[in-house]
């Protein structure tokens, strides 16, 4: 059934893509991989491992007697993803780049590249999963609970999920490490990458001093008293307890302080000691625009929402203010970060996301 059909697998030089082109030219399909580069700036640093990923991808591809591609959209990543991260951190959001990324990048430049070039199918090692039993076309959760991905999907262009595969989506990441090993690639045990994806894991605040001007400013306590300073708020997230600077101001039990509120026009923190303080939760948000991925929408009362990767779903109700989308919880939600994408779910069926506003 598969042999006439062309899939052009993203293959990332880690185990997860690999075992999905292995998995895809199995089940009979014509499978030509491509590496995407989208950052352009090798500083020769450890935490750079472009050279290195290539070629594992490109031992793979060997190993498994399959064309490989190389594609660079960097200069389409800085335009749409890196630009727009940018912009969020000097208005005192959090965005999310590995998100955007997906947007506008693997599924939608890789996927153009290979519509233009006459492949039927892209494919990712995301782990994810697709439900084609109906007329419509669901993006669903992965089987592995523990890595499930469809949070960092949830604003991608729903036309596309027609025409990807998703081969990891029934599959545990164990049983994927086995795959790769059984198959002799390379990168089997290849530890999982954990950075975000044009910074890798190297230092967050020494990468962003280079594109965003350090802004002293004022760290104070929920009565308004001075405690620390700070080298400008984008820096912070909120929920944030390492880097503030201040662990030896603490009270008679040591508690941490921990970021409850980034005042971006006033450039100051203020923090709270003890993880479970009030002024860390909330019980709403609003969201200006949502990426539906449903034709039709469920009852939005009582379904579910992430607001960050492997939180437990929520239960929420999602209500059309026509401005916005106001999203109240059942239970209060700690940091809720604006910036940062929530992403809502029914049963397994991923509904889609959007951007916190505030």
């Amino acid at each position: 059934m598969n042999k006439d059909k062309k899939v052009l697998v993203g293959i990332s030089g880690g185990v997860d893509s690999s075992v999905a082109a292995a998995l895809l030219k199995d089940e009979g399909y014509q499978v030509t991989g491509a590496f995407m580069k989208n950052w352009e700036d090798d500083d020769g640093t450890p935490y750079c491992s472009v050279k290195e990923d290539f070629l594992d991808a490109a031992s793979v591809c060997d190993i498994l007697k399959i064309d490989l591609i190389d594609l660079n959209f960097s200069q389409e990543y800085r335009d749409n993803v890196f630009s727009h991260f940018i912009e969020g951190l000097e208005n005192g959001r959090t965005p999310n780049p590995d998100i955007f990324c997906n947007s506008f990048i693997k599924f939608k430049e890789f996927f153009n590249y290979a519509k233009k070039n006459n492949f039927d199918y892209i494919a990712t090692g995301h782990y994810c999963d697709l439900d084609i039993s109906t007329k419509d076309t669901f993006l669903v959760k992965a089987l592995d609970d523990n890595k499930d991905q469809t949070y960092f999907l949830g604003d991608i262009n729903k036309n596309v999920l027609d025409h990807c595969l998703f081969p990891l989506g029934k599959l545990l990441k164990k049983d994927v490490r086995k795959i790769a090993e059984a198959r002799k690639l390379i990168t089997f045990n290849k530890k999982d990458s954990t950075g975000i994806c044009f910074i890798g894991e190297r230092p967050f605040p020494e990468f962003l001093s280079k594109y965003v001007p350090i802004k002293k400013g004022e760290i104070i306590d929920e009565n308004n008293q001075k405690i620390g300073t700070h080298n400008g708020t984008h820096f912070f997230t909120l929920g944030q307890r390492q880097g503030l600077g201040i662990g030896g101001v603490k009270d008679a039990e040591e508690r941490p302080w921990y970021v409850a509120k980034k005042d971006h026009l006033n450039n100051t923190l203020t923090v709270v000691q003890d993880n479970s303080h009030p002024l860390l939760f909330k019980s709403e948000l609003k969201v200006k625009k949502i990426n539906w991925l449903v034709n039709e929408l469920p009852d939005l009362e009582n379904i579910c929402a992430k607001i960050r990767y492997r939180q437990k779903d929520q239960i929420c109700s999602v209500i059309n203010k026509k401005e916005y989308w106001n999203v109240e919880f059942k239970e209060p939600q700690r940091a809720i970060t604006p910036g940062q994408m929530i992403v809502f779910y029914k049963d397994n069926i991923c509904l889609g996301g959007g951007e916190i506003d505030h």
